[in-house]
């Protein structure tokens, strides 16, 4: 029983051997992959609701209307197909996979923290609610807006096309792009909390954060670049603007962390290579009960002070020693 209440004072310390992380990693892993398919068992029942919702704004942008035209109000249009037998039963599958993955956000996003948690101080650890809140608006809001731009970059994309040609868009095709867009939007939007959690930890302060914004504003743009179908410029700032606001709202926030955090430090306004001033203030040392009263007390000695070993002198050595 010693050994279990030691056991769950380390974990609660986050100091636990390398196979014990390993285990805590795996078991973190396990439930949120769990949670992932119990998710995708049950989308799999709404797929077809899914999937008309996933595939209205860019039929109502771009899709061909009767199956033969090649321009819809003057722009050109796309025909949705599909190739093979198993490919109706694939779409299927993709869209129950990527519905379950977002439903399944709360579970996986709290599982993560909670691995990372143990390593935060006790008063940090109630954050993790808050970590979770957090997240789960964030990554919705990233892939909400990854599904209003295809629709958009759809259209820039197809107004290449030369005269009398039909596009045909595969399912697939399609499916693919907007699950990446998705999943890559979504995870993009987490970067205040990526920040905000290594500035908890004091890896990063935020006057390092502010240093780097010339920096991290070049990379976000190029960022969103990559990250959007074709780079076409409006897409690239609907993403890198957001980006770029989260960004600071995290440094902000990491600021007002650090000035909390450095109210509490007396050694706060020293430099990395400066030493702190040390107490040389000598301290009393409390009176110890001779262990053999009948022995003299040596000269300079007051009655009554252990001269001699036995237990119960102080940390069982005299003055010279």
């Amino acid at each position: 029983m010693l050994k279990s209440a030691r056991k769950q004072e380390k974990n609660d310390e986050g100091r636990m051997p390398l196979l014990d992380h390993l285990r805590e990693l795996r078991n973190r892993l396990l439930k949120a992959v769990l949670a992932i398919l119990i998710a995708v068992i049950g989308a799999a029942f709404f797929h077809k609701e899914i999937f008309e919702f996933l595939m209205k704004p860019i039929l109502d942008s771009v899709g061909c209307k009767n199956g033969v035209e090649t321009m819809v109000n003057g722009r050109p249009c796309a025909e949705m197909t599909t190739n093979g037998l198993l490919s109706p039963f694939t779409i299927a599958l993709k869209v129950s996979l990527m519905a379950g993955v977002l439903l399944a956000t709360p579970v996986w996003l709290y599982q993560l923290w909670a691995f990372v948690a143990p390593g935060l101080h006790q008063k940090e650890k109630r954050y993790s609610l808050g970590f979770v809140a957090a997240g789960v608006p964030l990554f919705t809001a990233g892939a909400y807006l990854a599904y209003t731009i295809l629709p958009q970059t759809a259209e820039i994309m197809l107004g290449f096309t030369p005269d009398n040609v039909t596009n045909l868009l595969p399912l697939d095709d399609f499916l693919d792009l907007i699950t990446r867009m998705v999943i890559v939007f979504g995870l993009a939007f987490e970067l205040p909390l990526l920040l905000i959690a290594l500035n908890m930890t004091g890896v990063l302060t935020g006057a390092r954060m502010l240093r780097w914004w010339r920096g991290m504003i070049v990379g976000l743009t190029a960022f969103a670049a990559l990250a959007t179908p074709g780079g076409e410029p409006i897409s690239m700032l609907l993403l890198a603007g957001p980006l770029a606001v989260l960004y600071f709202v995290a440094v902000a926030f990491s600021l007002l962390n650090d000035k909390r955090r450095n109210r509490n430090n007396p050694d706060a306004q020293l430099d990395d290579d400066e030493a702190s001033p040390l107490d040389l203030t000598p301290e009393p040392v409390g009176r110890v009960e001779n262990v053999s009263p009948s022995r003299p007390a040596l000269p300079g000695q007051v009655s009554g002070e252990a001269d001699g070993p036995g237990p119960h002198r102080l940390n069982g050595y005299d003055d010279i020693t």
